[in-house]
């Protein structure tokens, strides 16, 4: 006997039978098996050996122990011509392993040892314990069996017991969580119901802060121009001689009129910015020209010797096409107040071009109060007035840094402020720029449900179309190209009704739409572009100069 090899038992009858079951149990025991894993062994046994006595086969059965497994062979004559049957399927299922060669006439069995256990006795231990072992007869052993099956039903009626348990305590948590997610359900439907009723109370307090400011435009505007024109009849030089006291009255009137009037005007342009309504105009623009004529109309006003006003343009000729009226209101907003809340020094207007941006800078720094960090960003809120000494003494309505900022984003570019208090401010405009009068395309079209994208690069191209069309989903763009054919077209994949893979298969099917050059402008960048499309940008952080270069390539691809 090896010195792994714990015994060998023949089998030649059914008393054989019990006693390899027998033994096959007391094995899985000294080995370290626990009391299921003996039963699983000793079935498997006796399953094999009920078999190989009905076919009439003479077998041995030998057991080893391995480092971390029990071993059993069953060898038998490979001239017998065997061939496995039921109760070898049923012990592969009761053991770890177990594989059947007929040529060579053996089967073998693995039971793995728990996993990190290490039997109790060595190897010649449990020699010596088996050696001792009685034989037993097919009573003892049915006894035996009868006794494991109790033990076995038992452990089965526990665990039905405790299956029970778990599910009435799932099902009760289940029932419980379907309560709360009923209740949570119940309470997101209120609240959408919720939102949508504010949301119609936003909407109809917008339309009717709408007609109120359209009411304001007439009602105020005319009587207040009518108070500034008869205020001029009688302090001019064909009215009535006054007392100093009267002169004096009615100088005060017109300028709380021509105040009034100023306020009025600030505010229904605010309005105009929020409703998206200013259309800019753009036009070749002499900056040269228009910068003097802002030096020459602000200085006077500022009436303080003490400070003076600058404006440092390139001698070369500048040029840009912008909408004249909204950049004079601009600079003017920031020339004034840099005028206003500066006692001593300079306000100076700066302007260059960013190559690295194509943007042209304009630039006006004052040697003013300055403007404490934290309200950095909220002068540019509406009515919004930063607390001092001077603010308290100066006129103003805290709608023009609000209004320019409103005015440059509807230009295409920007508006930022840097200030350190003492010290001063530095108001920096950023503009597209371009000083060619032709546009670069003649008619294009923005396709998109978001309202917000669309006027976004409305604004950053303008002066770059002569027209700009928009529609909000493909069946609307199919009707819009239709009755006017765009040169490019802006496409976003992600759009109700129709989207815009399914917009450029249509294109592709209409022989006047084909040849439009498209670009794809979506959040949904890894989604493969559509057939015909001529490139795929990024929505976020998209910027003019991008936008443009990828026009100018799309163009340049469809005429070439």
């Amino acid at each position: 006997m090896t010195g792994n090899e714990l015994i060998r038992v023949g089998v030649q009858g059914d008393q054989d039978v019990f006693a390899m079951r027998r033994i096959g149990r007391e094995v899985a025991e000294s080995v370290g098996l626990e009391t299921q894993d003996q039963i699983r062994v000793a079935t498997a046994l006796s399953e094999i050996g009920r078999e190989l006595i009905e076919a009439e086969i003479e077998t041995f059965v030998t057991f080893r122990l391995e480092r971390d497994a029990l071993l059993i062979t069953v060898d038998f004559s490979a001239k017998t011509g065997f061939s496995p049957s039921d109760g070898v399927t049923l012990a592969g299922r009761l053991v770890d392993l177990i594989e059947v060669d007929p040529a060579e006439g053996r089967i073998s069995m693995v039971k793995r040892l728990p996993q990190g256990h290490k039997p109790r006795r060595s190897a010649e231990a449990i020699r010596a314990v088996l050696a001792t072992s009685t034989p037993t007869t097919a009573l003892d052993e049915l006894r035996l069996q009868n006794r494991e099956l109790a033990e076995t039903l038992e452990e089965v009626l526990q665990l039905n017991t405790e299956l029970q348990e778990t599910n009435q305590g799932v099902l009760a948590l289940y029932n419980q969580l379907s309560e709360e997610l009923e209740e949570t359900n119940r309470g997101v439907v209120a609240l959408y119901a919720e939102l949508d009723e504010k949301s119609a109370q936003l909407r109809a307090a917008s339309d009717a802060k709408n007609r109120f400011w359209a009411t304001v435009s007439h009602e105020l505007r005319t009587p207040l121009n009518s108070i500034i024109g008869l205020v001029r009849l009688l302090v001019g030089p064909g009215g009535e001689p006054l007392a100093a006291e009267q002169l004096h009255q009615v100088n005060l009137i017109g300028s709380s009129a021509k105040t009034l009037l100023a306020l009025v005007s600030e505010l229904l342009d605010m309005a105009k910015a929020e409703a998206g309504r200013l259309d800019p105009q753009p036009s070749m623009v002499d900056l040269v020209a228009l910068a003097e004529r802002l030096r020459l109309t602000l200085h006077p006003t500022s009436g303080n010797d003490e400070v003076t006003l600058t404006v440092d343009i390139p001698q070369t000729p500048l040029e840009m096409m912008v909408d004249e009226v909204m950049l004079t209101r601009i600079l003017r907003n920031l020339l004034s107040n840099g005028l206003k809340f500066t006692e001593r020094g300079e306000v100076r207007l700066e302007v260059s071009i960013d190559a690295a941006t194509h943007d042209l800078v304009f630039t006006v720094t004052d040697t003013g109060i300055g403007v404490p960090e934290e309200h950095l960003e909220r002068v540019f809120e509406e009515f919004f007035q930063v607390p001092g000494r001077i603010q308290a003494r100066t006129k103003g309505t805290g709608l023009g840094l609000p209004y320019a900022r409103r005015l440059a984003e509807a230009l295409g570019g920007g508006l930022q402020l840097a200030s350190t208090v003492g010290s001063g401010t530095t108001a920096t405009l950023r503009l597209p720029y371009r000083n060619d009068e032709a546009p670069m395309v003649g008619r294009l079209l923005v396709v998109d449900d978001d309202v917000e994208f669309r006027a976004m690069v409305r604004r950053m191209l303008t002066g770059f179309a002569a027209h700009i069309d928009e529609a909000s989903d493909g069946l609307g763009a199919l009707e819009m190209m239709a009755k006017n054919p765009p040169d490019l077209a802006l496409v976003d994949l992600l759009m109700p009704r129709l989207d815009g893979t399914a917009l450029m298969l249509r294109m592709s099917d209409d022989e006047r739409l084909r040849g439009i050059p498209v670009i794809i402008v979506t959040v949904a960048t890894s989604r493969q572009a559509p057939e015909g499309a001529h490139m795929v940008i990024s929505k976020q952080g998209l910027r003019r100069d991008l936008l443009l270069e990828a026009i100018e390539s799309a163009l340049g691809h469809a005429h070439g």
